[in-house]
């Protein structure tokens, strides 16, 4: 399970550090893409090929289902985890992400999400901020 909160620096070379705490689970290569909300998705191999076959059964007739399955297919990338336990960022992807030297790195159950630090900040506070509209939803669904 990915769970939990960690700040990093990008290095020069675009590669980052991946809290030792995920490692073993990502275990020596994952894929990286787009994520929602300006951030990455970081997925281990098993969890992205579960979430690759549901994208690969959308129908094509349809332009949202077309556009989901290039936004998160067409822009992924294989990560390699190096002995230090970095993977690098392609220039593509740290730009659709507006990644500068610090990031977050959270942990979001079966996958993790790469966020510009500032960005993290400023989304956290707003969904801080209505935490007791999230805890009613939450009461809707069931799931508290």
């Amino acid at each position: 399970m990915l769970i939990g909160e960690f700040t990093h620096t990008l290095d020069a070379k675009k590669r980052v550090s991946l809290p030792a705490k995920f490692r073993k689970e990502l275990g020596k290569q994952a894929i990286i893409t787009r994520g929602l909300d300006k951030c990455l998705f970081v997925y281990p191999l098993y969890e992205w090929s579960k979430f690759a076959e549901k994208l690969s059964t959308l129908s094509m007739n349809q332009k949202d289902k077309r556009d989901n399955a290039r936004f998160f297919l067409a822009g992924a990338s294989e990560a390699d985890m190096d002995q230090l336990g970095r993977i690098l960022i392609p220039d593509y992807l740290k730009k659709y992400a507006e990644l500068k030297e610090k990031v977050i790195i959270c942990g979001v159950y079966k996958r993790l999400e790469i966020w510009d630090e500032e960005r993290w900040n400023k989304y956290r506070d707003e969904v801080e901020k209505d935490a007791d509209v999230l805890a009613e939803r939450l009461g809707e669904l069931g799931a508290y």
